[in-house]
């Protein structure tokens, strides 16, 4: 879990808006009214907006586990995945390529070999051309046989228990919930009792206040 020292910039309009919110709350705007000029109201959110990582300390532990969430959620995806399916599909269309095309090499060697020898020319000639397409009929079975066994091997694997990955919406969703926590928090026990805490003194009903000091 990730920890603070104060507000992330990108997070200060809620701190903002929260603030805002809080300065409408019935007894602030009561006692900031004993001021008809609004510096008192100005002065107190001023001096709200300086003390913002003092404030926020308050919700704290909320804040680090609204960081954390939101971290995870930003995460990109792992392309594990996809990389380890493109790497098995590529190995199955070699399985099919391979004896398709190592078969017709093969009986054209062969062809040619026996068509030659048939002739009576060039027998040594004949005999390796022969020989290669043996080999390359024998190379075809081969990989055919390869690749029906990674076919097989890829429809057991497929078939196999899959992990659900969590959605995208469903990590904003987590990471939404955990900020609106933060803002509860830090709206009731950050942003209004320090307001409470700072605001002006209002003179008694019978007493002038021009008069007090």
């Amino acid at each position: 879990m990730p920890t603070t020292s104060g507000i992330w910039p990108q997070d200060r309009a809620d701190f903002v808006d929260l603030l805002h919110r809080a300065l409408d709350d019935r007894d602030v705007r009561d006692a900031l009214r004993a001021d008809p000029s609004g510096e008192s109201a100005l002065r107190l959110r001023a001096r709200a907006l300086a003390a913002a990582d003092e404030i926020a300390a308050a919700a704290d532990e909320e804040y680090r586990v609204y960081l954390a969430v939101r971290a995870t959620a930003r995460e990109p995806r792992s392309s594990a995945g996809s990389a380890g399916s493109a790497g098995s599909t590529g190995w199955l269309l070699l399985a099919v390529l391979a004896p398709s095309v190592s078969a017709a090499a093969g009986v054209v060697l062969l062809l040619i070999g026996y068509g030659v020898g048939l002739w009576g020319l060039a027998p040594e000639f004949a005999a390796s051309v022969r020989t290669a397409g043996w080999l390359l009929t024998g190379f075809a079975a081969v990989t055919a046989a390869a690749g029906l066994l990674a076919l097989l091997v890829t429809a057991v694997r497929g078939q196999g228990p899959r992990r659900p990955r969590r959605s995208t919406v469903a990590d904003a969703a987590d990471a939404e919930a955990a900020r609106q926590r933060w803002r509860r928090a830090l709206l009731e026990r950050g942003l209004r009792p320090y307001l409470r805490r700072h605001l002006p003194d209002t003179p008694a009903p019978d007493q002038d206040p021009r008069t007090v000091a």
